[in-house]
């Protein structure tokens, strides 16, 4: 007779903040062996209900109820006796760099090794060892943890949640920050837990990775469960329509454009080993779509394009004169802005104020007899957050306090007045949720209808295709494939961007 497999349930889960409803009588169940995704866009609910999981919240009404016994979870401790555990995507803040793989692994139980207070080097790094393997991950456990790629400090993270008999685990966006190679290995990790009856929950903004990973889905809107079952019967669209109660046609409307004359033109780009002689254009109020795997030399190009790195071989007109970018300063003075992939490091001042990122280009235009007119500022700030619906609770709110969405509203709201004609957005949707893709989807066909030239660098696919009037394929630094709209679907896309050829019989 085979033993009964193990249920968490949470049952009708209420949560108020400041009179505010963040959760309104909220059913959510998962079951052991099985990887169960909980979606939803910015301000679903989905993030309340999982620290109310995990014990970092009380829940004001509702039950938690683990094979038929009611418990009461009021600490992430005893979350964590409960065998709940998260993965989260800062995994740093859970790992001691200066300690080893061994001692990162064993840290929450190290009494547990040997009975006594002094712990033997051979014990401990037995016991990471055999976490270690049951991932079927080989990773030297005497490494400190500060010589780690990010995707094993992941996953030394969940072998650490193994030795503690961890039955459910939720892992929180873990493959934003990963490369396509260790995103794979990391679902191979989950689904080994999988198969070893531990309960999965996956919250993502990677569609495609719920519909491939998933057998079931819970999606949230507005606090509240809008569906929840298996994930066969669901495609992406579905999904979108269910965190957005609208289509997808609907929520990322392509407006025709009329387009101008060419604005920027590359001819033979060439760095090191990263970008092979790639020529292209982009004109008026065109989206130019550029699609590519990760370390296809997407990042690199848009560097080149915006003055962060000097090409080896090549040139670039702009406005039909031939010019040089020795920094981005230079690129910026011509008309040309960047929306970088590493939106935190390099296009915004997480330190800093919203109303100082948004004036940072514009001080010559705010300044009164050399200093800064904070009236001048705050009309600027007002407007830009106002048009770019950014959700902050005031100008002077820190950068680093909102949400991934409303960072990149930041970066790409303080080139609004600068006057710039060329905009490079590369990975912009990264780590954002599909609520925020909406508006920054919107906010980038208003700069095409006024004209601006956009470049759109991407491995999303879909969103390729959606946005731009041409699309690009880039493989191993160079431009393979160029389509018009209408033209390519993503399935040709992902075999091109592959190096792989269409076979026609």
């Amino acid at each position: 007779m085979s033993s009964p497999v193990y249920t968490l349930e949470m049952k009708n889960i209420s949560k108020r903040f400041a009179g505010v409803d963040a959760l309104r009588a909220v059913d959510f169940t998962v079951q052991g062996g099985e990887i169960h995704a909980l979606l939803g866009a910015n301000g679903a609910g989905k993030s309340t209900l999982m620290k109310i999981l995990s014990g970092a919240y009380r829940y004001d009404q509702g039950a938690i109820v683990v094979d038929g016994k009611e418990l009461i979870i009021s600490s992430p401790w005893e979350a964590k006796r409960a065998g709940i555990h998260c993965v989260y995507q800062e995994v740093d803040s859970a790992l001691v760099p200066q300690l080893t793989v061994a001692e990162n692994i064993v840290m929450d139980d190290l009494s547990a090794l040997d009975g006594r207070w002094w712990v033997a080097p051979a014990s401990m790094r037995r016991r990471a060892r055999e976490a270690l393997a049951r991932l079927e991950v080989d990773i030297d456990v005497r490494r400190y943890v500060s010589e780690l790629t990010l995707a094993e400090k992941q996953l030394v993270l969940i072998a650490r949640i193994l030795t503690q008999q961890a039955s459910t685990i939720i892992f929180d966006e873990p493959t934003a920050p990963l490369s396509e190679e260790e995103t794979r290995r990391l679902f191979r990790t989950i689904h080994t837990l999988k198969d070893e009856g531990v309960a999965c929950i996956l919250i993502t903004h990677r569609l495609p990775e719920v519909i491939e990973h998933s057998d079931r889905v819970t999606v949230m809107r507005d606090g509240e469960r809008v569906f929840s079952g298996p994930a066969s019967d669901l495609n992406v669209g579905d999904i979108v329509t269910y965190m957005l109660g609208k289509t997808f046609d609907e929520e990322f409307p392509k407006t025709e454009v009329p387009i101008g004359e060419t604005v920027l033109e590359a001819r033979g780009l060439r760095k090191g080993l990263r970008v092979h002689g790639v020529d292209l254009q982009v004109r008026r109020g065109e989206i130019l779509s550029i699609v590519g795997l990760v370390g296809a030399g997407k990042t690199e190009l848009s560097r080149l394009l915006t003055g962060a790195d000097k090409p080896d071989v090549g040139e670039l007109t702009f406005k039909g004169r031939c010019i040089r970018l020795r920094e981005p300063a230079d690129a910026v003075a011509q008309g040309i802005v960047s929306i970088p992939e590493e939106r935190r490091k390099q296009g915004v001042l997480i330190e800093e104020s919203v109303e100082r990122n948004l004036s940072l280009p514009l001080l010559g235009k705010l300044s009164v007899l050399g200093f800064i007119s904070r009236h001048r500022e705050r009309i600027n700030g007002n407007g830009v957050v106002a048009s770019l619906g950014i959700k902050t609770p005031s100008l002077r709110q820190h950068v680093k306090y909102l949400s991934g969405g409303n960072q990149q509203k930041v970066a790409i709201g303080k080139w609004l007045h600068s006057g710039a004609d060329v905009f490079v957005f590369d990975e912009p949707t990264k780590g954002v949720d599909i609520g925020a893709k909406s508006d920054i989807f919107r906010i980038i066909g208003e700069l095409a209808v006024q004209g601006k030239a956009i470049i759109y660098l991407t491995c999303e696919f879909a969103e390729g295709i959606g946005i731009g009037d041409r699309i690009a394929v880039m493989y191993d630094g160079k431009i393979i494939r160029e389509f018009a709209r209408g033209e390519v679907e993503q399935e040709q896309l992902l075999l091109y961007a592959s190096g792989g050829e269409e076979v026609h019989s």
